[in-house]
């Protein structure tokens, strides 16, 4: 389930059936002799119905350990709440999801379910085994850093996602002001339990974690010029309620009230504590930054971090040979077009030229950053055409471009994306970084544009929301291989429905290609080899053109969160792979419409189940 992403705010193997095994012997002594009569088709739809309404009942009662995912979902019950994220409220739900567990393995018979519906089961004990797995590490990684920490998501989730459409919906707003303040408190005392055991987030981390709270405490109504980030989102909620009549003035000024009050009472003494608590433990920080090896359990932890992110058994040495690999070839590849565009010298000189040519930035202006996001738009809006002939499954929901707010803003920012409502009413979001212009260089724009919307996140994410005939909890799983490994994906696939017209933008998605592999490399050699951040930095510089504040910023997500950059290129060439292979077993039969359809339909799936599910398609292609 996504609100795992809650908790994270603080060659691959089978996954075999954890229910009776198809064809095990009964005990009676007949077995030897008479082969139990098959199942019937009733006898098998009525057990998967149960399955279902099962899995129904449990997605709710999960669903209450988080109101925040209620929220996104575009839900509006316990509205006015924030998650608990002390670890006492993630022991009981580890503890709820175990008691589930063995529920489901008590009451389910597993050979009378159809094959979604084992898939479906399948998952629902992967999930449980993944939560087991990671808990002995809870108090290993970095509950506070440059990237999404709970201090910057938390403002973004009342910012962006907490929508205002009734007095009371602003009342719920101002009450979450104060339960983030808590919510915060909590997840400072367990970066605490952390750093006293020896877990102390690099430097670069700190700084970047002071200077945004401190932005989201500097301004009305606290000291400073301008709203706060907080403040001037509430005043503007208050007067679209005004506005639209659903309040009247001495309400308005009510609101304010209440919401200046809880924002100097509540949420700035807990940014405060936040700030102090940094502005002590930055002298613990390594004067050195590397990755978690050096950590209490680094080897282990960093196992785990392998495992849970590419959802595979792969070692780490299997994965820095795969990088080195990958980024040979693809170098090739770069060769090829540095020919065609006739720039004399060196790849490595190209690489310059690329970084360093003016011609390749939009201005570091307001102008610069429009035009900027206006040309993803209309790539988004071309190859949108261009989907009916790859795809039968087509997302319902919108899609937007918009710049990251300023208080979460980092020059160099890895662009994002935030999935909408299963119901459409909030659309998917596209987030570009535009603080420094000479880090996102035009070539590179398309295939971002593509990887962020269609065909890439906001595709696989709205069609798995909007697919019927799955347990909810399937249509809102994520796994890191399979949808960044489709992000990686869609930017190849983009090529072939026609984009990158332009060599230099061609460039670009090899740049981006490169930049996967890469980091299978520097993730593996940060974390399991003992590289230091500049040795990675100069490994990435080395072997791509992309912009120096890209690679630093780049390389310093990858100390912070361990192992999930290398999801991205395992999940994509599983997804080549598997490709490939339809296509050799299929020939003329072979339709790439049926074969997406497939890949996306089913969810987000660890990635040997979407290589099950993938066979069990192509079986049923195949002529009898």
């Amino acid at each position: 389930m996504k609100n795992t992403i809650l908790l994270a705010l603080l060659g691959a193997t089978a996954l075999t059936a954890c229910g009776q095994e198809a064809g095990a012997p009964a005990e009676n002594a007949n077995t030897a002799t008479e082969a139990p009569a098959a199942p019937t088709a009733e006898a098998i739809e009525a057990e998967t119905e149960r399955l279902n309404q099962w899995f129904s009942a449990r997605w709710e009662e999960e669903l209450d350990f988080s109101p925040i995912f209620k929220t996104f979902l575009g839900r509006d019950d316990n509205y006015a709440e924030i998650d608990d994220f002390s670890e006492e409220a993630t022991e009981q739900q580890l503890a709820w999801r175990r008691a589930a567990a063995t529920e489901l393995k008590d009451s389910i018979d597993y050979d009378l379910l159809t094959p979604e519906a084992k898939i479906s089961y399948d998952i629902w004990l992967y999930q449980l085994e993944q939560e087991e797995a990671g808990r002995p590490f809870w108090r290993r990684g970095y509950v506070f850093h440059q990237m999404n920490g709970p201090h910057s998501f938390l403002p973004n989730f009342l910012i962006n996602f907490h929508s205002v459409e009734t007095a009371d919906d602003m009342r719920a707003y101002i009450t979450r002001i104060g339960g983030v303040s808590r919510a915060l408190g909590q997840a400072l005392e367990r970066a605490q339990f952390a750093a006293a055991e020896g877990v102390h987030a690099p430097r670069f981390a700190y700084e970047g974690v002071k200077q945004q709270a401190q932005a989201l405490v500097s301004g009305v109504p606290f000291e400073g010029e301008g709203d706060a980030p907080l403040w001037g989102d509430a005043n503007r909620k208050i007067a679209a309620l005004l506005e639209a009549g659903e309040i009247d003035d001495a309400t308005a000024e009510e609101m304010r009230a209440a919401a200046r009050a809880s924002l100097i009472d509540d949420f700035k003494p807990a940014y405060d504590a936040l700030i102090a608590w940094v502005d002590e433990d930055i002298a613990n920080s390594p004067e050195i930054a590397t990755g978690i090896g050096s950590l209490p359990d680094g080897e282990a932890y960093y196992k785990e971090r392998l495992a849970a992110s590419t959802t595979t058994d792969m070692t780490a040495n299997e994965v820095h040979e795969l990088g080195l690999s990958e980024v040979a070839r693809i170098r090739t590849e770069m060769e090829a077009i540095k020919e065609t565009v006739g720039f004399e010298g060196t790849l490595q000189e190209f690489f310059t030229f690329m970084r360093e040519d003016e011609q390749f930035y939009y201005p570091n202006t307001d102008e610069g950053r429009e035009a900027y996001l206006q040309a993803a738009r209309e790539h988004l809006a071309l190859i949108k055409t261009k989907l009916p002939d790859y795809f039968g499954l087509l997302p319902k929901a919108d899609l937007v471009v918009k710049r990251v707010e300023a208080f979460r803003e980092r020059d160099g920012g890895a662009q994002h994306y935030y999935p909408g409502t299963p119901d459409g009413s909030r659309p998917g979001i596209f987030y570009a970084h535009l603080s420094d212009m000479k880090s996102m260089p035009i070539p590179q724009l398309e295939v971002i544009a593509y990887h962020e919307g269609n065909p890439g996140h906001h595709m696989q994410n709205t069609i798995a929301q909007e697919v019927e005939g799955l347990p909810e909890f399937r249509n809102q799983a994520g796994f890191t291989a399979y949808g960044e490994g489709w992000g990686l994906y869609s930017e190849l696939l983009a090529k072939e429905m026609g984009a990158y017209q332009d060599p230099y933008s061609d460039f670009g998605r090899l740049t981006t290609e490169i930049w996967r592999a890469i980091r299978l490399v520097v993730d593996t050699g940060l974390h399991s080899k003992g590289w230091t951040e500049q040795q990675a930095i100069d490994y990435f510089t080395a072997n791509s053109p992309a912009a120096d504040g890209q690679i630093k910023s780049e390389v310093q997500r990858y100390i912070v969160m361990p192992g999930q950059a290398t999801a991205y290129k395992v999940g994509m060439l599983k997804i080549v792979e598997l490709r490939a292979t339809a296509e050799a077993a299929l020939g003329a039969d072979f339709d790439i419409r049926e074969f997406h359809d497939i890949v996306l339909g089913g969810g987000a799936l660890p990635l040997a189940v979407l290589e099950r599910r993938v066979d069990e398609w192509i079986a049923s292609e195949k002529p009898a």
